[in-house]
Parts: structure tokens; sequence; C-alpha cells
């Protein structure tokens, strides 16, 4: 991860941990990518609380509870199953705040309708309704999506904790 990330990430841990707040990660396209970032932080346990790869579809349903109907009528790169990702992972953990990722790194596994770079985004905390965020990165190359992504991840998370 780039340095500009690291010091976000460390400055984000830092508001968290002012705030008595915790985080989950479930991470599809990033594999685990956000928590990596937040674990490369020393302290980070205080308010790191845990994270989920659930890259197969097996594992959004069986980790983090997202209906298997859900991806099989939506896809598992949809704005449903990232707000569903997100939403299961604050109910299978004890955070207060669960930010999710799914989408299509590249270079291949991209359609007409998903391209490659497109990424959906949840964002879940206690007592808020769930945001998401969608975005198109474009077919940039898998690094390139895959650190756009753990980037908006943090902006999600930043702003989660400025909205009390």
């Amino acid at each position: 991860m780039t340095p500009i990330l690291r010091e976000r990430a460390a400055a984000l841990l830092k508001t968290y941990e002012k705030h008595g707040l915790k985080i989950a990660t479930a991470e599809s396209c990033t594999g685990g990518l956000v928590a990596a970032l937040l674990t490369e932080i020393a302290g980070s346990s205080k308010v790191v609380e845990r994270g989920f790869v659930t890259y197969s579809n097996e594992a959004k349903t069986e980790l983090v509870g997202v209906p298997s109907a859900l991806i099989a009528t939506h896809g598992a790169v949809s704005e449903p199953v990232a707000r569903a990702m997100a939403e299961g992972a604050l109910a299978h953990s004890r955070a207060d705040v669960a930010v999710a990722i799914t989408g299509i790194a590249g270079p291949s596994g991209g359609t007409a309708t998903k391209p490659v770079g497109l990424v959906h985004f949840g964002l879940a905390r206690k007592g808020h309704e769930t945001q998401v965020l969608v975005r198109r990165y474009g077919d940039l190359g898998r690094e390139h999506v895959r650190q756009s992504a753990v980037a908006d991840a943090l902006i999600l998370l930043e702003g989660a904790c400025t909205h009390d």
C-alpha cells in the first residue's frame, strides 16, 4: 500500500479509537487488503474487530449471511449484495461499523453490463442507514482497481466516524 494510504489508515484508527468504535470488513475483490492495511498499523487491535474475506459466493453466504437467492438474482457484484455483505459483517461481528467491497478487478470476468473495474461498496453502522457506493474505475489493471477500492473504502470509513 502507498504511504498516503498508510497515513490515512493510521489517522482513521486514531479517530475510531477516540470514539470507541470497532471496524469489521467484508472483502471480495480486494481479498482482505483493507483489513491488511489497517492491521499494518501498531495498535490496530483496539479498533479492528475482524475481517471477512468473502471471495466466493459461498463465503458471502456462509460467513456474512448474504442470501444465496440475492446473489442468484442480482449477481455477486451488485448493490444489494454489497449492502447485505456490510450488514452481515456487522451482524456477524462485535463491530460498530462494517465496510464491504465486491467487484471485478480483472483482467477477466467482466461483461457488457458488469465490466472490469466495476466495484460496489456497502457501509453499515449500528443505528444508521446502510450506505452504498458504486465505482467504475475502468479496465486499468487489477492492482489499480484493487488499490482504488481500498482508498474508497477508507473514504467510507472516514465518513462513518464523522456522522454521529
